[in-house]
């Protein structure tokens, strides 16, 4: 997505609310910040209510925020889910909380991301992420990603998976295209497409015409 993206920010740090702003809207984006999950949906409901067509293309929201700084995000994020179908969410937040990740992944993958504070050291990464999330991807820190990732049971399909193929499809559930793993494990396109149909074989999902088959292996993967 190459044009201007709106975003909207909840999170409690008016620092980091007002940098990642101004992070933003240098870049030539819309973006708005609220400081907690109360006030970012009404921020939502106002704008679906008299401008639908200014709705933003990314959510972003910190987990842990007032009153209570336990889980008012994760949850905030969820009813954003399920009142809004379709609108990317990006969890910003600066713990790895597992279990609140697989909840919000529960429901449909696409657009949903999670990233850790202390892990995005560029601003174009973070950007990108927003971009993908806006284009309907799955964006997941690896750190989440191996948190999720639960032991595999004996007789688990995911066993008769080679080593490369389990980092493919771990890359794969950070939400990474093909040509992104290529890249990152210095292979050729083809060598990771044998890797996926591989994948696709050995945890017995054929193709069916009516399931995304990579989303299927992912949610194997992270047991949601």
């Amino acid at each position: 997505m190459d044009g201007k993206l709106r975003v909207l920010v909840a999170d409690d740090s008016a620092i980091l609310r007002e940098g990642l702003l101004g992070l933003l809207t240098r870049r030539g984006w819309l973006a708005q910040g609220v400081a907690d999950g109360t006030a970012l949906l009404s921020q939502l409901r106002e704008i679906s209510q008299s401008e639908p067509d200014a709705m933003p293309d990314v959510v972003v929201i910190d987990i842990r925020m007032p009153p209570t700084f336990t889980d008012e995000g994760l949850r905030a994020a969820l009813e954003v889910r399920e009142t809004y179908p379709g609108l990317p969410v990006l969890l910003f937040s600066q713990y790895v909380e597992a279990a609140y990740a697989s909840k919000l992944l529960a429901g449909s993958p696409a657009g949903v991301g999670y990233l850790l504070k202390d892990r995005v050291a560029d601003v174009g990464e973070f950007s990108a992420a927003l971009q993908r999330l806006a284009a309907g991807e799955t964006v997941l820190d690896p750190e989440v990603v191996s948190q999720l990732v639960r032991t595999s049971k004996p007789g688990s399909p995911l066993l008769r998976l080679t080593p490369r193929e389990r980092e493919v499809l771990e890359l794969m559930a950070e939400g990474r295209s093909n040509a992104a793993i290529a890249a990152q494990l210095y292979l050729s396109a083809g060598a990771v497409e044998k890797n996926v149909a591989a994948i696709f074989q050995k945890l017995d999902l054929p193709q069916t015409g009516t399931e995304n088959r990579r989303v299927l292996a992912v949610r194997q993967f992270l047991g949601i």
